[in-house]
Protein backbone atom coordinates (compact mmCIF):
# COMPACT_ATOMS: atom_id res chain seq x y z
CA UNK A 1 0.00 0.00 0.00
CA UNK A 2 1.00 3.36 -0.96
CA UNK A 3 1.65 5.75 1.40
CA UNK A 4 -0.42 8.79 2.44
CA UNK A 5 0.18 12.44 1.15
CA UNK A 6 1.05 14.76 3.69
CA UNK A 7 -1.25 17.93 4.20
CA UNK A 8 0.27 21.38 5.27
CA UNK A 9 -1.15 24.81 4.88
CA UNK A 10 -0.90 28.09 6.75
CA UNK A 11 -2.18 28.08 10.05
CA UNK A 12 -2.78 30.69 12.64
CA UNK A 13 -1.58 29.64 16.32
CA UNK A 14 -2.77 31.38 19.78
CA UNK A 15 -0.35 34.11 21.32
CA UNK A 16 1.06 32.95 23.95
CA UNK A 17 -0.63 29.80 25.52
CA UNK A 18 -1.60 26.58 24.38
CA UNK A 19 -4.47 25.97 21.82
CA UNK A 20 -7.53 24.57 23.49
CA UNK A 21 -9.43 24.47 20.57
CA UNK A 22 -8.65 23.61 16.65
CA UNK A 23 -10.92 25.05 13.57
CA UNK A 24 -9.79 23.03 10.06
CA UNK A 25 -10.64 25.23 7.24
CA UNK A 26 -10.84 22.86 3.78
CA UNK A 27 -11.23 24.55 0.77
CA UNK A 28 -13.26 24.19 -1.98
CA UNK A 29 -12.12 22.61 -5.57
CA UNK A 30 -9.47 24.93 -7.56
CA UNK A 31 -8.52 26.48 -4.95
CA UNK A 32 -6.20 26.39 -1.89
CA UNK A 33 -5.48 26.56 1.97
CA UNK A 34 -4.70 30.23 1.44
CA UNK A 35 -8.77 30.84 0.49
CA UNK A 36 -10.26 29.99 3.65
CA UNK A 37 -7.45 31.30 6.15
CA UNK A 38 -8.33 34.96 6.53
CA UNK A 39 -11.91 33.29 8.31
CA UNK A 40 -9.62 32.07 10.68
CA UNK A 41 -7.54 35.37 11.37
CA UNK A 42 -11.19 37.50 11.59
CA UNK A 43 -12.65 34.20 13.77
CA UNK A 44 -9.60 34.26 16.59
CA UNK A 45 -10.27 37.64 17.82
CA UNK A 46 -12.79 36.16 19.55
CA UNK A 47 -11.59 32.47 19.94
CA UNK A 48 -7.47 33.68 21.50
CA UNK A 49 -7.55 29.82 22.46
CA UNK A 50 -7.96 28.22 19.02
CA UNK A 51 -5.53 26.99 16.68
CA UNK A 52 -6.53 27.64 12.93
CA UNK A 53 -5.04 25.44 9.78
CA UNK A 54 -6.36 25.28 6.16
CA UNK A 55 -4.55 22.45 4.58
CA UNK A 56 -3.56 22.22 1.01
CA UNK A 57 -5.90 19.21 -0.69
CA UNK A 58 -3.61 16.57 -1.34
CA UNK A 59 -3.84 16.73 -6.00
CA UNK A 60 -3.45 19.22 -8.27
CA UNK A 61 -6.77 20.47 -9.53
CA UNK A 62 -7.15 19.29 -13.43
CA UNK A 63 -9.08 22.33 -13.61
CA UNK A 64 -6.94 25.18 -12.50
CA UNK A 65 -3.08 25.05 -12.65
CA UNK A 66 -2.45 26.88 -9.47
CA UNK A 67 -4.86 25.08 -7.43
CA UNK A 68 -5.92 22.20 -5.46
CA UNK A 69 -8.62 19.41 -5.32
CA UNK A 70 -9.39 16.97 -3.10
CA UNK A 71 -10.44 14.56 -5.77
CA UNK A 72 -11.47 15.23 -9.79
CA UNK A 73 -14.88 17.50 -9.78
CA UNK A 74 -16.84 16.24 -12.87
CA UNK A 75 -19.92 17.81 -12.44
CA UNK A 76 -22.11 16.45 -9.44
CA UNK A 77 -22.17 12.32 -10.67
CA UNK A 78 -23.07 10.65 -7.21
CA UNK A 79 -21.23 7.81 -7.91
CA UNK A 80 -17.94 9.51 -9.16
CA UNK A 81 -18.77 12.07 -5.79
CA UNK A 82 -18.99 9.19 -3.52
CA UNK A 83 -15.40 7.72 -5.12
CA UNK A 84 -13.89 10.85 -4.86
CA UNK A 85 -14.57 11.72 -0.96
CA UNK A 86 -13.44 7.63 -0.46
CA UNK A 87 -10.39 8.35 -1.80
CA UNK A 88 -9.45 11.51 -0.16
CA UNK A 89 -11.33 10.87 3.17
CA UNK A 90 -8.09 8.51 4.82
CA UNK A 91 -5.33 11.84 4.05
CA UNK A 92 -7.79 14.28 5.83
CA UNK A 93 -8.57 11.49 9.17
CA UNK A 94 -4.84 11.31 8.85
CA UNK A 95 -3.83 15.07 9.13
CA UNK A 96 -6.49 16.14 11.68
CA UNK A 97 -5.03 12.90 14.03
CA UNK A 98 -1.39 14.42 13.42
CA UNK A 99 -2.92 17.68 14.00
CA UNK A 100 -4.50 17.27 17.12
CA UNK A 101 -2.13 15.45 18.76
CA UNK A 102 0.46 18.08 17.83
CA UNK A 103 -1.75 20.49 19.95
CA UNK A 104 -2.20 17.77 22.35
CA UNK A 105 -6.21 17.86 21.96
CA UNK A 106 -9.01 15.29 21.59
CA UNK A 107 -11.64 15.28 18.67
CA UNK A 108 -14.30 16.93 21.14
CA UNK A 109 -11.92 20.10 20.35
CA UNK A 110 -12.15 19.87 16.92
CA UNK A 111 -14.51 21.59 14.16
CA UNK A 112 -14.52 21.45 10.92
CA UNK A 113 -15.43 24.21 8.58
CA UNK A 114 -15.74 23.38 4.83
CA UNK A 115 -16.62 24.87 1.78
CA UNK A 116 -18.22 23.47 -1.42
CA UNK A 117 -15.60 20.43 -2.05
CA UNK A 118 -14.58 20.91 1.34
CA UNK A 119 -18.25 20.60 2.77
CA UNK A 120 -18.37 17.60 0.90
CA UNK A 121 -15.49 16.26 2.76
CA UNK A 122 -16.22 17.20 6.28
CA UNK A 123 -19.61 15.58 5.83
CA UNK A 124 -17.93 12.46 4.56
CA UNK A 125 -15.34 12.32 7.27
CA UNK A 126 -17.37 14.14 10.85
CA UNK A 127 -20.04 10.98 10.77
CA UNK A 128 -17.12 8.19 10.03
CA UNK A 129 -14.99 9.16 12.71
CA UNK A 130 -13.71 6.69 15.61
CA UNK A 131 -14.60 9.74 18.32
CA UNK A 132 -17.36 12.82 17.77
CA UNK A 133 -15.99 16.15 17.10
CA UNK A 134 -17.35 19.42 18.40
CA UNK A 135 -19.44 20.31 15.18
CA UNK A 136 -19.19 20.89 11.22
CA UNK A 137 -20.04 23.92 9.50
CA UNK A 138 -20.25 23.39 5.73
CA UNK A 139 -21.32 26.45 3.10
CA UNK A 140 -22.14 25.52 -0.37
CA UNK A 141 -21.86 21.85 -0.35
CA UNK A 142 -23.57 18.92 -0.59
CA UNK A 143 -23.93 15.28 1.28
CA UNK A 144 -22.27 12.86 -0.74
CA UNK A 145 -23.24 9.15 -0.55
CA UNK A 146 -26.42 10.16 1.35
CA UNK A 147 -27.55 6.14 1.14
CA UNK A 148 -24.86 5.12 2.80
CA UNK A 149 -25.08 7.01 5.72
CA UNK A 150 -26.82 4.86 7.54
CA UNK A 151 -24.70 2.19 7.68
CA UNK A 152 -21.52 3.95 7.93
CA UNK A 153 -22.25 6.46 10.64
CA UNK A 154 -20.60 5.93 14.06
CA UNK A 155 -20.94 9.86 15.38
CA UNK A 156 -23.00 12.63 15.05
CA UNK A 157 -21.46 15.62 15.62
CA UNK A 158 -24.14 19.42 15.22
CA UNK A 159 -23.96 20.82 12.23
CA UNK A 160 -24.13 24.51 10.59
CA UNK A 161 -25.36 24.49 6.68
CA UNK A 162 -25.14 27.87 4.94
CA UNK A 163 -26.27 28.01 1.80
CA UNK A 164 -27.04 30.88 -0.84
CA UNK A 165 -30.52 30.59 -3.03
CA UNK A 166 -28.95 32.06 -6.03
CA UNK A 167 -25.62 29.41 -5.94
CA UNK A 168 -25.56 28.36 -10.06
CA UNK A 169 -22.94 25.28 -9.19
CA UNK A 170 -24.49 23.79 -6.12
CA UNK A 171 -28.23 24.02 -5.66
CA UNK A 172 -29.70 25.12 -2.54
CA UNK A 173 -32.12 22.34 -2.81
CA UNK A 174 -28.65 20.41 -1.86
CA UNK A 175 -29.21 22.01 1.47
CA UNK A 176 -32.47 20.74 2.43
CA UNK A 177 -31.46 17.42 1.19
CA UNK A 178 -29.14 16.92 3.25
CA UNK A 179 -30.73 18.63 6.16
CA UNK A 180 -33.12 16.04 5.87
CA UNK A 181 -31.06 12.76 5.80
CA UNK A 182 -28.89 13.68 8.51
CA UNK A 183 -31.72 14.63 10.66
CA UNK A 184 -33.47 11.50 9.95
CA UNK A 185 -30.11 9.79 11.23
CA UNK A 186 -30.24 11.35 14.67
CA UNK A 187 -27.86 14.71 13.48
CA UNK A 188 -28.57 18.09 15.43
CA UNK A 189 -28.91 20.10 11.93
CA UNK A 190 -28.81 24.29 12.16
CA UNK A 191 -29.36 25.67 8.15
CA UNK A 192 -29.81 28.92 6.68
CA UNK A 193 -30.41 30.16 3.60
CA UNK A 194 -29.22 33.58 2.04
CA UNK A 195 -30.72 35.29 -0.33
CA UNK A 196 -29.40 36.60 -3.34
CA UNK A 197 -25.94 34.70 -2.49
CA UNK A 198 -24.03 32.73 -5.15
CA UNK A 199 -21.63 30.13 -4.73
CA UNK A 200 -19.65 31.92 -1.74
CA UNK A 201 -19.74 32.99 1.40
CA UNK A 202 -21.22 36.21 3.06
CA UNK A 203 -20.61 38.26 6.02
CA UNK A 204 -23.64 36.64 7.44
CA UNK A 205 -22.80 33.30 6.82
CA UNK A 206 -19.14 34.21 8.65
CA UNK A 207 -21.08 35.59 11.60
CA UNK A 208 -23.45 32.65 11.71
CA UNK A 209 -19.97 30.38 11.56
CA UNK A 210 -17.95 32.21 13.78
CA UNK A 211 -21.12 32.06 16.52
CA UNK A 212 -21.97 28.25 15.87
CA UNK A 213 -18.20 27.53 16.39
CA UNK A 214 -18.17 29.07 20.09
CA UNK A 215 -21.23 27.58 21.02
CA UNK A 216 -19.82 23.92 20.09
CA UNK A 217 -16.33 24.10 21.59
CA UNK A 218 -18.47 25.66 24.60
CA UNK A 219 -20.82 22.85 24.66
CA UNK A 220 -23.70 24.53 24.14
CA UNK A 221 -24.73 22.03 21.69
CA UNK A 222 -25.38 18.60 22.26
Amino acid sequence: MSALPTLDGPRIEPRGMPARSLVVFLHGYGADGNDLIDIGRLWARDMPATAFVSPNAPEPCEESPTGRQWFPLAGVDPARLRDGVLSAAPTLDAFLDAELARHRLTDDRLVLVGFSQGTMMALQVAPRRAHRIAGVVGYSGLLPGPEYLQREVRQRPPMLLVHGDSDPLIPALALFAAQRILGDNGFAVEWHVRPGLAHAIDQEGLDLGAAFVQRVLAGHIA
